[in-house]
This record gives structure tokens, sequence and C-alpha cells, in this order.
């Protein structure tokens, strides 16, 4: 897809020569893991590197990488995990891959499913799965194969892609089927939805900006990162997403309240929540 030029280039590097030394860290805005529709791994290495460069990300979450199985996909010092797809016609259609630092312990998870996903489990303050998930817009989508990933994936997790559903509950002004879709499979697995609102697609043909690329994730994971959305489509038609790790020791990380049930006074409790008909015979609704 063709894209606008002040999109295109807006905020791109000039030089992409690779620093003589590793860059001094603590001037970057440090993410844990991104996830960008790239619309081609080979014809975006040298964007791909430049986000490595500038957030030095645990692991980068690719869609629609085109790849076909006897493609070499490489990016120094990360190591790759990926699921290519072809259509009927046998060209490259879709696909999948995740890209894991070597400064970072992970493992590859092992995924039995038809859809177009991979995970890995990655160190981060404690062990985390990692899912890229990419489902096409035009291709209808079984629960079964959704419910039966979840079923698969090692908690506490984070599934991260391009799902191409709308729904206002991540932004979009109107739903659509798959936006239903992904509502209920997110209630129906008590997942957290990461997203802020914010569009990350361009569609280049009426100019406008959708959200399609979401973030979810167990709710212990969800006070420890921050969403947000690049600047830069970066020749691509989507925006690259940012899961920033929120500095568990500052005031922006509250741990999920924990309740100690077995300390309870069940019997005493039961007495006082019960309520009989004087209580409220004759009385205003508003008022007991």
């Amino acid at each position: 897809m063709e894209l606008d030029s002040t999109f295109a280039s807006q905020n791109v590097p000039k030089s992409r020569e690779k620093p003589k030394k590793p860059p001094d860290k603590k001037l970057f805005l440090m993410a844990c893991v991104v996830s960008w529709n790239c619309r081609g791994f080979r014809s975006k290495v040298c964007h791909i590197k430049d986000l490595i460069y500038e957030v030095h990300p645990v692991c980068i979450a690719l869609q629609e990488t085109f790849l076909k199985p006897a493609d070499i996909a490489k990016i120094k010092r990360y190591s790759l995990v990926r699921k290519d797809n072809e259509n009927e016609s046998g060209r490259a259609s879709g696909g999948v891959a995740l890209l894991v630092s070597h400064d970072t312990p992970s493992s590859v998870v092992t995924l039995h499913t038809n859809l177009q996903a991979v995970a890995v489990r990655v160190m981060l303050s404690n062990l985390v799965t990692v899912c890229t998930l990419y489902l096409p817009p035009s291709t209808s989508v079984n629960d079964r194969y959704l419910n039966s990933l979840v079923d698969e994936l090692p908690t506490p997790f984070i599934i991260i892609g391009d799902f191409n559903g709308h729904s206002p509950v991540w932004g979009s002004k109107n739903t659509n089927t798959r936006g239903r879709q992904i509502e209920e499979f997110v209630n129906t697995h008590s997942l957290c939805l990461l997203n802020n609102g914010e569009d990350t697609y361009f569609h280049q043909r009426s100019r406008t900006f959708h959200s399609l690329d979401l973030a979810l994730c167990t709710p212990s994971l969800a006070p420890y990162f921050n969403f947000r959305v690049g600047v830069d489509l970066r020749d691509s038609d989507h925006f690259p997403i940012f899961l920033d790790r929120v500095n568990v020791g500052s005031n922006d990380a509250q741990r999920p309240t924990r309740y100690l049930f077995h300390r309870a006074d069940w019997t005493n409790f039961t007495l006082r929540a019960l309520i009989t008909r004087n209580m409220v015979e004759g009385e205003n609704l508003n008022e007991v």
C-alpha cells in the first residue's frame, strides 16, 4: 500500500549507520515489548533495526512478515521464531514472527494451533509468555481456535498483534463481527486490554485512522505495563505499538489487591448480610 509521504517519512532517522559503540540505554525510553504489522520482513529490516536502536526491546512481535519457509530472516543479537503462511496460489501471505533479545533468557512455547501465532517465554522480572497473533480481516476465525490458544499459553501471558477487529472498547467508532468476537474472547478468559484508545492503523484510501492492533494480558500483568503507539508508520500502514515496563518501585505501579479470605468471619458476615422482610417493609427503597 502506498503511503502518504508525511506519515511515511515522519521521524525516520536520516542515517541508518550502525553506531560504533552501544548507546547509553539511559538516554532512551525502554520498551519491554514492541509489536508491529510490518507488511514484509525483508523490506523492513532497516526499520526493525531502528526500533531496536531506539528502545532496546526484550522482544519484537511482527505480523504480516510475508516470508516463505525458504526465506532467510535474521537480526543480529536477536533470535527469531516464526510461522510462515502462504495463500492458495503459493504466495507468501500473512505470517508472524517474534524477535527475542539474546540478553534475555527465553524459551520457545510450542503451539499446536491453526492460527497464525507463535509464542516464547521470556524472563522479565518473572517469566512471562509473549504470543504474537495475526487474524486476517477476510478470514473467519473459529472461536474454538482462540480458546485453544489460551489453553496452550503458560500464565502469565501477553497476546499482542493485529486482530483486525473494530469495537468502541478499544477506540473504534463502531463494532464489526470480529470486534464482537474479540470482546467475547476477552470476557470469557477474563483478560485485560492494555490499549489506551489510540489509533494504530492508517487506511490510505479513505485517509482515516483506526485501532486494529491490540495488547491483551492476564490480570496479574496489567499494572506493570503502559501501552503507547508510535508516531511513525515506518513504510507500513500500521504504527508500532509499545508496552513499556512500569518501574515496580515507583508510585505508578500498584500490585493487585489480595484479600485474606481464609481469615474472614464468614458466619458473622452471613448474619449481617441477611436482609429480612421486616427491615425493608414500609420503608423508602432509597433510604434502606
